[in-house]
């Protein structure tokens, strides 16, 4: 037996004030003390303004770590609908940068809340473990199983895009991206890409009496890794067959580091060639035909991408397969939040929920696409 359950009120938290183009490789800091070659160009197609670090920019510090910016925005949440972290009975968080390998995140953000015993559930992943956690969250209220639930999504990515964990590219590859743009987002590219930053979300089984509340009509994901290889990946190489070797398969820590198995890197080839197919072919096709869903039911579209780059793309892989949205009906904050992965979703709907556009009877269809291995989920809300 299930009930409806409906998001209340939701919360961000960004740290630090907002970091704009002209003093990004300030706060992140210049590779072997030179100006990246990268920069304008990735810039110039990523449409990104602002993005913020939880890093002090005149020491190079960090100020926050993943769980504190992730405590910060629960209670920033809790706040808003006048309660206390005391009362929340399941906490379930999503992230790519935990701060440690264990403790699990969730486990690491309870004890940053100082609240009472609660179950607290951590999901890994990329940008689609926020929506996973959100999932988890949903089901457990709409059974019966828990009273009310707060999950979240964050990311410090920051802490591994400082200038002392790259190396240089080369001259051919600079060159190189000037004609395919889309080569900015392996390695260091990725790092004029990515921000900081948490977003949380308080469901329960009752909506808000004064205020329009987001009831969770249904949350399906898909994962292609069963026909997909690893796109995006840390903490490993790409082998020739196209496997991942993982560092601990290594004589050493040492060999790890010296090549490069920690950074962040994304085979953008792969990206560019499959994650639209498989983001609306084969995902958004089969999800809206279960549900019976038209694009003409759709009042508002948030999809998550990492880049302006893919808007346009994404727009005419939708007509193409006879989904679509207009433009005018699509909302993203992402020139002025930048890519915060998992908490994207999160900060976008909690930008559009308290910006007075809904009204009641609006429908939202969000988009959340993972390169990893290519997971994809859709989530349908209803404004009540």
């Amino acid at each position: 037996m299930t009930t409806q359950v409906y998001i209340t009120d939701l919360a961000g938290f960004l740290p630090n004030a907002p970091v704009g183009n002209a003093d990004v490789e300030r706060v992140l800091g210049m590779v072997n003390g030179r100006p990246s070659r990268a920069l304008r160009i990735t810039l110039r197609n990523n449409g990104i303004h602002t993005r913020y670090y939880a890093i002090d920019p005149a020491t190079g510090r960090l100020t926050h770590n993943n769980a504190q910016l992730t405590a910060e925005a629960i209670r920033a949440l809790m706040a808003r609908a006048g309660m206390s972290p005391a009362d929340i009975d399941l906490l379930c968080c999503g992230t790519s940068s935990p701060d440690q390998f264990k403790p699990a995140h969730a486990n690491m953000v309870h004890g940053e809340l100082h609240s009472p015993p609660c179950e607290a559930v951590s999901f890994a992943g990329v940008c689609a473990s926020g929506t996973a956690a959100l999932k988890y969250s949903w089901l457990n209220v709409a059974t019966g199983l828990t009273r009310m639930a707060v999950a979240t999504g964050s990311e410090i990515a920051s802490t591994f895009m400082r200038a002392t964990h790259f190396e240089p590219e080369t001259d051919a590859r600079i060159a190189e991206l000037e004609s395919h743009p889309e080569l900015a987002f392996e390695k260091d590219f990725l790092r004029w890409m990515l921000s900081d930053g948490a977003g949380a979300a308080l469901l329960r089984t009752t909506p808000n009496p004064d205020q329009p509340s987001l009831r969770i009509d249904w949350i399906d994901g898909l994962s292609f890794a069963g026909t997909m290889p690893a796109c995006m990946y840390s903490g490993a190489e790409k082998r020739a067959d196209g496997s991942l070797q993982g560092w601990r398969e290594l004589d050493s820590l040492e060999d790890a580091m010296r090549e490069g198995y920690f950074a962040v890197k994304q085979d953008v080839r792969l990206l560019n060639e499959h994650i639209l197919p498989v983001a609306v072919r084969d995902a958004l096709l089969p999800i809206a035909a279960r549900h019976q869903l038209r694009p003409e039911d759709v009042s508002w579209f948030v999809p998550h991408y990492s880049s302006e780059y893919f808007r346009p793309r994404l727009h005419e892989a939708m007509q193409t397969h006879g989904f679509d949205i207009p433009v005018d009906r699509w909302f993203s904050n992402l020139p002025s939040r930048g890519n915060v992965g998992s908490a994207a979703i999160y900060l976008m709907l909690e930008e559009l929920f308290y910006s007075e556009r809904l009204k009641r009877g609006d429908r939202l269809l969000c988009l959340i696409p993972e390169s990893a291995r290519f997971t994809v989920y859709y989530m349908h809300l209803t404004v009540v």
